[in-house]
C-alpha cells in the first residue's frame, strides 16, 4: 500500500444504497456531497431536516428524522442500505476544549452497538467510520501536548467514546474500516494523504475535511482497507 497517493478524479463503486450518519456535522457534509459527486444512492438520518447544508433535493438523496442512538429510528433508516458511513462524533457547543458538551457522551458506541444488533436481520456489506488518531494504540504517537487535552478537557469523552466504538466494531462480525484521520482543518485543496499504520510514516499535524470526505468514499469499495485502521494526514 503506498503511503503517498492523491485521490483520482472518479472511482467506480458499486451501485449500493449508502446509509451516512452524522451528515450534518462539518465532515459528514462533505461526506454526503462527495457521495452525490460520484453518483451514489444515499440516505442521511438527520435529527431534523437541514436547511442549508447540502441539496436535499437531490434525485439520489433521501432523509429520515430520527436518533442514531435510537434503535427504531436506526433499524428505519438501514432498511434497504447495503452499506454505511458514519462521521458522527460526540460534539460540544465550541471548538473551545472545555465547552459544554452538546451530544451524549456514548452518542458513538450506543450508535455502533444498534448496527451490530440489526447486522443480524439487516446485511451490511460494509462499515466505514471516522475515529480520530490518539485512539487505541495510536495513543503513544500523539504530542504530549494534545495527550494533556484530551485528559483535562471537554476533548476527552469524545475520545473515549471513539474508543467504545472501535473496541465493539472490532469485535463484530461486520467488515469495516476505522479511519483515524489527524487534527481536522476546513479547506478546499485537494491534499496529498500520508497513509500511516503503527506510526509509519509518521503522520503530520493536520487534514482537512474534504479529503477524508474522499478518503472514507473510497474506503467504502478497497478491500486493502478492510479490518484496517489508517491514520490519515495531509503531507
Amino acid at each position: 500500500m503506498n503511503d503517498y497517493y492523491q485521490f483520482p478524479n472518479y472511482v467506480t463503486l458499486v451501485s449500493m444504497r449508502t446509509l451516512i450518519l452524522g451528515a450534518t456535522g462539518r465532515t459528514g457534509t462533505l461526506i454526503v456531497c462527495e457521495a452525490l459527486h460520484r453518483g451514489l444512492e444515499i440516505r442521511c438520518l438527520v435529527r431534523s431536516e437541514p436547511k442549508a447544508f447540502f441539496n436535499t433535493a437531490h434525485k439520489n438523496i433521501e432523509l429520515i428524522e430520527g436518533n442514531p442512538s435510537n434503535s427504531l429510528d436506526l433499524r428505519e433508516a438501514l432498511t434497504g442500505c447495503d452499506q454505511v458511513i458514519s462521521a458522527l462524533n460526540v460534539s460540544r457547543h465550541s471548538d473551545f476544549p472545555w465547552s459544554r458538551l452538546r451530544s451524549p457522551k456514548t452518542l458513538m458506541s450506543d450508535t455502533i452497538g444498534n448496527l451490530i444488533s440489526l447486522s443480524d436481520k439487516i446485511p451490511i456489506r460494509k462499515l466505514v467510520i471516522c475515529s480520530a488518531w490518539g485512539v487505541g494504540d495510536t495513543k503513544k504517537d500523539i504530542p504530549v501536548w494534545f495527550r494533556w487535552m484530551i485528559k483535562n478537557s471537554n476533548i476527552g469523552p469524545a475520545y473515549e467514546d471513539h474508543e467504545r466504538q472501535e473496541n465493539l466494531l472490532q469485535k463484530s462480525n461486520l467488515k469495516w474500516t476505522i479511519v483515524r484521520p489527524v487534527g481536522l482543518v476546513n479547506g478546499e485543496k485537494d491534499q496529498l494523504i500520508i497513509e500511516s499504520f503503527n506510526n509509519t510514516p509518521k503522520p503530520r499535524l493536520t487534514i482537512n475535511r474534504k479529503t477524508v470526505a474522499h478518503y472514507m468514499i473510497n474506503a467504502l469499495d478497497n478491500p486493502k482497507l478492510d479490518y484496517m485502521c489508517p491514520v490519515i494526514s495531509a503531507k
